[in-house]
């Protein structure tokens, strides 16, 4: 009949009617806002590109066989070297892929959701090549490789976009590098000052993360930006680089 019947319950806790000295409580049924969340939990996941076109039943499927993290700002997902074991997605806050080069650190990406991070460890050698850590506090689905392999032995597009992600993060490294080759500091910070700029101010960036980005040591970084500051194109504030004048920004830009 749908009801549990609980004897000699007090009053004070019982929010059900009575029938005499025994209370009777509905049954309730708990799958209608399961399913709900799983459909929920599942068109979150058809944001990310990796996942684009599975099917609803395959979606929920991950989303059951996944696990959800909040991580603070500054946790470390893992290391150059470790064995691959984990594939990432970053459904809230912001992470960022790098190396470190004795003293310097090479930016790989700064990763926003949704997002994708640890593919190396789900191909190849399945071993990690770079270190991610969260900028920010993060939400982060974890997957198991095993479930990431079955993933890609029944969905062969699936293979194809996880390659063409570790491709296409591969060119983006070889540009940054021909970049910081060939082209003076000048016109790449410049570069980057546009392409960071909300409005006119890019804030919140040290001259040692700016550096970072930049690739160069942070005396050089600091060089550049009182160059642009003394012709009069930017100004440097504490945490905030302010556009004076956009036009010859982004003629240095191109120079």
């Amino acid at each position: 009949m749908g009801w549990a019947v609980d004897q000699k319950v007090s009053a004070k806790r019982c929010k059900v009617p009575y029938i005499g000295s025994f209370r009777i409580q509905v049954a309730m049924r708990p799958k209608a806002a399961g399913h709900s969340g799983s459909l929920t939990e599942a068109a979150a996941l058809s944001a990310f590109d990796l996942f684009r076109g599975l099917p609803a039943s395959r979606l929920r499927a991950i989303e059951l066989r996944s696990e959800i993290r909040e991580f603070p700002a500054g946790h470390e997902f893992f290391h150059p070297g470790k064995s691959g074991q984990r594939l990432f997605l970053l459904e809230s806050g912001r992470v960022q892929t790098f190396r470190n080069l004795g003293k310097r650190k090479l930016i790989i990406s700064e990763l926003e959701p949704p997002a994708v991070f640890g593919e190396m460890g789900c191909v190849g050698q399945y071993m990690y090549h770079c270190t991610a850590q969260a900028l920010a506090p993060s939400r982060i689905r974890i997957l198991e490789r095993e479930a990431v392999e079955k993933l890609l032995g029944e969905f062969p597009d699936l293979t194809r976009r996880l390659l063409d992600l570790v491709s296409e993060r591969f060119v983006q490294v070889l540009l940054d590098l021909e970049g910081m080759t060939f082209r003076p500091l000048l016109p790449r910070l410049a570069g980057f000052l546009l392409e960071k700029a909300e409005g006119d101010s890019v804030k919140n960036l040290t001259h040692k993360e700016l550096a970072g980005r930049l690739r160069v040591y942070r005396e050089s970084a600091t060089t550049a930006l009182g160059e642009l500051r003394k012709a009069g194109i930017i100004a440097v504030e504490r945490r905030e680089i302010r556009i004076l004048d956009r036009a010859r920004l982004e003629r240095a830009a191109r120079e």
